[in-house]
């Protein structure tokens, strides 16, 4: 088993229980390091006092941190369904000591049947983190959170002001059930990642790197009908049958139209 990140003590009005926290995600993404052009050996950075112009050593620079708690105490429990996703911040798995399985599971249990998650607070990596705690696959994760004033707001987004007529909003979601799967996160693959390695292999042994083809820049859409029925004609076959077009237009009128 990994090493954890945080142990402690999780208590819950006079209940108290012994927990450990262990990352539950980490990019795997290539890191690259600066080089010299003339010899390339690797460069590092440095600290340089304002004051003197010296630099300045890691074990000279003044730490302001807090003591790490050992006590993660629940403020509160709201519905699930209203958090909003874009809250979650990093992941954690949380997992009981010996003494704290049975409260553990109790509250797991108690969190699923209810559809509510805890908000608390922890202190760990020498900040303080308010944190979701969330049943998972019969035990529970605790996600650390961004602040109200940490989360963005985008001027004028949300959904447009236009009228839609019923007949689009049906083929769309035709459109989207002959698109729809079961969820299995182990076929989704970092292809940039893979190709990028490739890459670094052909440059090291001297290959020539091909350029990046530039993707082609569609046609806006003129009858957003028409590209619906056309999309989904396309789907038909690909990963399974696709629901059956119920309209007064048949799909070949459409693609006639468009030539």
């Amino acid at each position: 088993m990994p090493s954890s990140t945080w142990s402690g003590h999780l208590t819950f009005g006079l209940i108290s229980m012994p927990v450990r926290l262990f990352s539950g995600a980490r990019s795997n993404g290539i890191s690259f390091n600066m080089l010299h052009r003339t010899d390339k050996s690797r460069l590092k950075q440095q600290y340089v006092c304002l004051a003197d112009g010296h630099v300045v050593e890691r074990a000279d620079i003044k730490k302001i941190e807090p003591q790490t708690a050992k006590t993660m105490e629940i403020l509160e429990f709201v519905k699930a369904s209203d958090v909003d996703p874009v809250y979650f911040e990093s992941s954690y798995y949380m997992m009981p000591e010996e003494a704290g399985r049975r409260p553990y599971a109790l509250l797991t249990k108690a969190l699923q049947e209810s559809e509510y998650v805890a908000i608390a607070k922890i202190t760990m990596h020498n900040r303080e983190y308010t944190v979701f705690l969330r049943p998972h696959e019969g035990g529970m994760m605790l996600h650390t959170m961004y602040y109200a004033d940490e989360v963005k707001k985008v001027e004028g987004f949300g959904a447009p002001d236009v009228e839609l007529k019923d007949a689009e909003v049906k083929v769309a979601h035709q459109l989207i059930e002959a698109l729809a799967d079961e969820w299995d996160p182990e076929k989704y693959k970092d292809t940039f990642q893979e190709n990028l390695k490739q890459l670094i292999e052909a440059k090291l042994e001297g290959g020539e790197v091909a350029a990046v083809e530039k993707p082609k820049k569609l046609a806006p859409v003129v009858d957003l009908m028409a590209a619906l029925k056309q999309s989904l004609a396309q789907m038909e076959g690909r990963k399974k049958p696709a629901a059956t077009i119920k309209s007064d237009e048949p799909v070949a009128a459409a693609k006639s139209r468009r030539r």
